[in-house]
């Protein structure tokens, strides 16, 4: 088996490796399917790329019902005009470590899938080579 026979399938299974054990919560974040309530922006984070801004709101979340609170978590989709302060909006908690959800789901769902996808190419490109 050649190095680069070798390192095409350790691309591939690195790249499942990070995306496999996702598909789950990004599923249930593109459905919003999860635990409703309501998200309080409490902080603004943003981080300076060459050229271009990035931000999303962190806060509290509550549900509905009041049996689960969240502190420090990020909205997924928000940037600096979509909140402010104090402000609070409607979303859903899916189960994420870090962050909940607008009450219309996500759409990081379509990346996470070209990585499983990418992955599972790379590892079946590997084979199909070492196979030969």
């Amino acid at each position: 088996m050649s190095a680069f026979t070798l390192v095409l399938a350790g691309l591939g299974l690195l790249l499942l490796f990070w995306s496999v054990p996702e598909l789950g919560p990004t599923v249930r974040a593109a459905r919003a399917d999860g635990v409703s309530g309501v998200f309080t922006a409490r902080e603004l984070r943003c981080v300076q790329h060459p050229g271009h801004e990035s931000c999303v709101w962190a806060g509290d979340f509550a549900s509905g019902d009041g049996r689960v609170v969240r502190h420090d978590v990020e909205l997924y989709g928000s940037d600096r005009t979509t909140l402010t302060a104090g402000r609070t909006i409607q979303a859903v908690d899916t189960g994420r470590a870090s962050r909940v959800y607008g009450p219309d789901g996500s759409g990081e769902w379509l990346f996470t899938g070209l990585l499983t996808l990418a992955g599972a190419a790379l590892v079946l490109a590997a084979a199909r080579r070492a196979w030969r």
